[in-house]
C-alpha cells in the first residue's frame, strides 16, 4: 500500500534552523591546515569504528543559488552555512567527484570544469583509514581544454568527463579520466581519449578499461541524429594512454544513456539496451531488444548500482527494469502519476532503493522484491515534500535531490518554499528542514562515503 506523508509545516518551522547567508560576491578564502582526528577515540568517532582515526559526520551539502550565481556549502551536522563562493560562469551545473570530496562545477558552453573542496575526506594509510576535516575551499584546479563537457560519469573512485566537441567550431569529442587525488594534486595531464570527430557520447570508467561510445562516418551510421554514436568500444590504459582494443559488433543506434553495476555495463539504444559483460580483459556484448510495450521508443536514461543486479531504464517517461544476466526487460508495475514528470533519480547508498522525485512534489521510493526467482521493483511508498502550489514554481526551475552516501537519507530542495528537506528513505519520513534565503537550483551531497556508490547517466 502506498503511504502518503504530508508535511507539517508548522511543526517543521518550530524545529528548523534558520540559515542566514554570509559573505558577499567577493568571498575571501583563508587556507587552513586540515584538522586531523586525534588518536584518543571519543564521542566524535563513529561509522562502526572505534580506532581514533574516523570522523562521525552526516556530511556537507553543496547548494547552488538560482539568482546569485553562488555555491553555498552547509554542514549537515548542525545545518550551519560554512561558506559561500562566487562562481566563475553563470548557468553552471553541479556534480560531485568520484570520492565525494569535491563539488564539480561544470559549464558546457564555457568549456569549463571547476572544483570546490567540501573539506571532508578519507585517506588509506595502509594499516588504517584516516579521516580529515577542514573548511570548504575553492580549488585552483580547472579543466578547460576539452570542448563542451557534457556527461560526467563516476564509478569506483574514477570519473570520466565526456566532451562532445563542436562541429561548427571544428572541435572533436574527447574524454578525460580523473580521481579525487588528481584534483587534490592538480594533475596537469590526464589520461583520456581524443576522437577524430564530434559526438554526443558517454564513457564508463572501469579500472584499467574505459568502455566508451564510437561514432562511425555518417554513411555507415545507423543513428538518425548525426551527432549520436551507434557503437561501443573498450579502451585499455597503457603507459598513461587509452588504446582501443575491442569494438563490439552489436550496434546501438541513437545511443544515449549508460550505467554499470558489478558485472555489466549497459548503454541505451533506439531498439533496446546493449549490455557488455567483462571476462578478464575481454568483454562480451549482446542486445536486449525492446519489448512490445516500448515499441520504437528509445531508452535514453539508465541507472545502475554495484549492489543491484538490475538496471532501471527510462524510455519517454516509462520506467523499465533490465536484468542483464537473464537478458530480460520488463515495464515496472509502478509508473508516475498522471500529469507528473520525473525531475531527479537516484539509487540509495545501499542500492536497496531507487528514488524518483517528480514535478508534482512527491518522492517516490521503490524497492526490489524477489518473486518466483526474479527481482521486481515495487513502490515502497511516497513522500509529499511540499504543500506549496507547484504551479508557482519559478520559471526554468524544479525540485532537486541528492542522496547521502553514508546513511539512508535523501535531501530534497524546494525552490518555492526555499528550503531543503531531510528524508529518511526507509522510514519514509521527513526528519529535518534546512531553511534557505534563496531559491536552490541544484544540490549535491559531499562527505566521507561508505563502501558503496551509485553509477548513472
Amino acid at each position: 500500500m502506498t503511504h502518503l506523508f504530508r508535511l507539517k509545516l508548522l511543526a517543521l518551522a518550530i524545529s528548523s534552523t534558520l540559515i542566514t547567508a554570509c559573505g558577499d560576491a567577493e568571498t575571501n578564502i583563508v587556507e587552513k591546515d586540515p584538522i586531523e582526528v586525534p588518536d584518543d577515540g571519543g564521542d566524535d568517532h563513529d561509522h562502526d569504528h572505534d580506532d581514533g582515526y574516523t570522523i562521525d559526520s552526516m556530511g556537507r551539502l553543496a547548494v547552488l543559488a538560482a539568482d546569485s550565481n553562488e555555491a553555498n556549502i552547509f554542514d549537515l551536522d548542525d545545518d550551519s552555512l560554512l561558506e559561500t563562493f562566487s562562481l566563475t560562469h553563470e548557468s553552471s551545473s553541479l556534480n560531485v567527484s568520484p570520492s565525494y570530496r569535491y563539488a564539480v562545477i561544470a559549464n558546457r558552453n564555457q568549456d569549463y570544469l571547476g572544483f570546490i573542496d567540501g573539506g571532508l575526506w578519507r585517506e588509506d594509510h595502509g594499516e588504517h583509514l584516516h579521516d580529515y576535516k577542514q573548511g570548504p575551499a575553492f580549488s585552483d584546479y580547472e579543466l578547460t581544454t576539452g570542448s563542451r563537457p557534457t556527461h560526467i560519469v563516476k564509478h569506483d573512485g574514477q570519473m570520466a568527463v565526456f566532451y562532445d566537441g563542436n562541429a561548427d567550431a571544428g572541435t572533436v569529442a574527447s574524454v578525460e579520466v580523473l580521481t579525487d587525488n588528481d584534483i587534490t594534486n592538480e594533475t596537469e595531464t590526464l589520461a583520456g581519449i581524443q576522437y577524430d570527430i564530434n559526438m554526443h557520447g558517454v564513457a564508463e570508467p572501469r579500472g584499467e578499461h574505459l568502455v566508451a561510445t564510437l561514432r562511425r562516418a555518417d554513411s555507415e551510421s545507423t543513428s538518425n541524429a548525426k551527432i549520436l554514436p551507434d557503437q561501443v568500444g573498450v579502451f585499455h590504459l597503457h603507459d598513461g594512454e587509452y588504446e582501443l582494443e575491442q569494438t563490439f559488433e552489436v550496434t546501438c543506434p541513437d545511443l544515449h544513456g549508460a550505467a554499470q553495476n558489478h558485472d555489466y555495463v549497459a548503454f541505451g539504444c533506439g531498439d533496446g539496451v546493449l549490455v557488455a559483460h567483462q571476462h578478464d580483459d575481454e568483454y562480451h556484448a549482446e542486445k536486449i531488444a525492446n519489448i512490445d510495450a516500448l515499441g520504437d521508443t528509445r531508452i535514453g536514461t539508465l541507472y545502475g548500482h554495484e549492489g543491484s543486479e538490475s538496471f532501471i531504464a527510462i524510455a519517454s517517461g516509462v520506467f523499465v527494469s533490465i536484468n542483464p544476466s537473464e537478458a530480460e526487460m520488463e515495464v515496472l508495475e509502478w509508473q508516475l502519476d498522471e500529469g507528473a514528470s520525473a525531475v531527479s533519480y537516484s539509487f540509495s547508498a545501499s542500492g536497496e532503493h531507487f528514488l524518483v522525485l517528480d514535478s508534482l512534489g512527491f518522492l517516490n521510493v521503490l524497492e526490489a522484491h524477489e518473486h518466483d526467482g526474479h527481482m521486481h521493483w515495487e513502490l515502497a511508498g511516497k513522500v509529499d515534500i511540499t504543500e506549496e502550489d507547484v504551479t508557482t514554481m519559478p520559471e526554468g526551475m524544479n525540485f532537486s535531490m541528492t542522496v547521502s552516501q553514508n546513511s539512508e537519507f535523501a535531501y530534497v530542495a524546494d525552490p518555492i518554499a526555499q528550503h531543503v528537506l531531510k528524508v529518511h528513505i526507509e522510514d519514509l519520513e521527513i526528519e529535518g528542514d534546512l531553511e534557505l534565503t534563496f531559491a536552490p537550483s541544484a544540490i549535491t551531497w559531499l562527505g566521507i562515503a561508505e563502501e558503496s556508490d551509485d553509477h548513472d547517466h
